[in-house]
């Protein structure tokens, strides 16, 4: 009867016991638990992301916020721009650009005394508007299979622009003085070519000016100046 007496006291102490630890929250169930239970009152210890204050650059709690927008630069059009199009159009300013021609001008070929096996070329603007001369005049005399070259230290800082009624020239070294040209021959014909805004392109339309009755004795040394605006820039040529 005694033994039965302490074995339900036992019984008793041992409940009681379980309930002590459930009730203090160190019971079996929370075993492993080593981070307590955040509260309301707990202050967020992040802050959420993107979340600034205003336009002064804080978070939530003010701390500055490191700014990652990079400032947008104006990178300038990398392209030239040109007084007029290369196609002999019209400018940027709305005006367009006529290049100097067979149909806009006068052409004459003048043979010179001095400098000796010398000829000067002369374009007026026969139009109401001004033309441009770019680069050299291409010659061809008769029938002639190869095309003189020009001499580059003549080549003018601008290209050669003229009002209705001025002219522009060109200087041609017609055989060598000392005998040294080679190919030789007289011709009765020649041809002035024009050239565009870029090299080796058409102008428009050639001209033909005049040559003596007695012909134009050339050879190899044939070379030509660039187009100038005044006659001076060549006249020591």
């Amino acid at each position: 009867m005694r033994q039965i007496r302490l074995l339900a006291a036992t019984g008793t102490a041992v409940a009681a016991l379980a309930l002590t630890a459930c009730g203090s929250g160190t019971g079996t169930e929370d075993e492993g638990a080593s981070q307590p239970k955040a509260t309301a009152d707990t202050p967020a210890s992040k802050t959420p992301k993107g979340s600034t204050e205003g336009t002064g650059g804080r978070t939530a709690n003010g701390t500055p916020v490191a700014s990652t927008h990079t400032p947008r630069t104006h990178t300038p059009d990398a392209r030239p721009s040109t007084a007029a199009t290369r196609s002999g159009g019209s400018t940027g300013t709305g005006k367009s650009v006529v290049l100097c021609n067979g149909t806009n001008t006068s052409v004459t070929a003048q043979p010179l005394n001095r400098p000796l096996n010398h000829m000067l070329i002369t374009v007026k603007n026969t139009s109401g508007k001004r033309c441009e001369l770019p680069y050299y005049p291409v010659l061809r005399f008769d029938q002639m299979q190869w095309v003189p070259q020009a001499d580059e230290e003549t080549q003018p800082q601008a290209v050669v622009s003229l009002a209705p009624g001025e002219s522009g020239y060109a200087g041609v070294l017609l055989s060598a003085a000392d005998g040294s040209g080679t190919g030789g021959m007289t011709a009765h014909k020649l041809t002035v070519a024009f050239q565009g805004f870029t090299p080796n392109s058409s102008g428009g339309p050639s001209a033909t000016p005049a040559l003596p009755a007695k012909g134009v004795y050339y050879d190899s040394a044939l070379k030509v100046t660039y187009w100038q605006q005044d006659l001076d820039a060549i006249a020591g040529w």
